[in-house]
């Protein structure tokens, strides 16, 4: 399950810290192994259930919010330099692991893809802090997943967080319409 975590995230080799890039690695296996998904499911579902007729799948959207997400980053980094403090492994961490919680969101129901009950009571920030914590993740990587969605909107963003926080809009907004 670990090669195949790691074919469809190839970003998580940007991780320098091989600890870090391990416990991700972890992080997406348990998900994937405790979801009605396959590894494969997530290359052909919508990235949104929110979005009708959605023809974005899950892998896609995810993939270009890391790669927006670091490429944000690397600007902030060119053009502020050292006025601005950027951990890149917390970054690429924290967003591969955003929507991780969602991989338990999912159930079926009369045949259609859709969120379960708890998945609703629990949104995706929440379960994915919880498999976060369960794998040792640092407390910087667990607050990028925590306040990424609506739910940071009331307290404080890391840096880390902003730019994931925004990526990850940047690629959902546009489709809302």
């Amino acid at each position: 399950m670990r090669n195949k975590v790691l074919e469809i995230w190839p970003e998580i080799n940007w991780i320098k810290d091989e600890e870090l890039k391990s416990k991700v690695i972890d992080c997406w296996v348990y998900a994937i192994e405790n979801s009605i998904l396959s590894v494969e499911d997530l290359n052909t579902i919508p990235f949104s259930l929110l979005i009708k007729d959605c023809t974005i799948t899950f892998m896609n959207h995810k993939r270009t919010c890391v790669q927006l997400a670091y490429d944000i980053a690397i600007r902030m980094k060119q053009n502020f330099g050292e006025a601005i403090n950027i951990n890149f492994d917390y970054l690429i961490a924290g967003a591969i692991l955003i929507d991780v919680g969602k991989l338990l969101e999912y159930e079926m129901k009369d045949g259609k893809l859709s969120t379960s009950f708890a998945g609703k009571l629990v949104r995706h920030p929440f379960s994915g802090l919880a498999i976060a914590d369960r794998f040792g993740l640092p407390a910087e990587v667990q607050h990028i997943i925590g306040t990424h969605s609506k739910e940071g909107d009331l307290g404080l963003r890391t840096v880390e967080s902003i730019i994931v926080h925004h990526a990850d809009f940047v690629s959902f907004d546009p489709f809302k319409a």
